[in-house]
């Protein structure tokens, strides 16, 4: 699956990106129809200790699944869109099923 990977008002490490296309692709165990991801990091109010969000967005034939999480590290908000994002997938595979 091919993921592009963006971050506002900072550059992110090759590690931050390496360890974001990893839990990606491990989406494609629920689902293999996958067609691409964007995932897109922003630092949100300086201030704040839970500042680093992650946004999501998956591309699956005809639909589109998005999900935005915001933490104290940007590794953590990744994991947990990648989980909101499994819930969805496996919603909307159901959904298949059963239809």
């Amino acid at each position: 699956m091919k993921v592009k990977v963006s971050s506002l008002h900072f550059n992110a490490d090759q590690k931050l990106i390496n360890f974001a296309n990893e839990k990606i692709n491990k989406l494609e165990k629920f689902y293999d129809k996958i067609i691409d991801g964007n995932i897109t990091f922003k630092v949100d109010n300086a201030e704040d200790k839970e500042n680093k969000l992650a946004e999501i967005k998956l591309n699956i034939p005809g639909k589109e699944l998005f999900a935005k999480k915001q933490s104290e590290s940007f590794e953590k908000s990744v994991d947990e869109a990648v989980e909101a994002l499994r819930r969805q997938l496996k919603k909307h595979k159901e959904k298949l099923v059963s239809a």
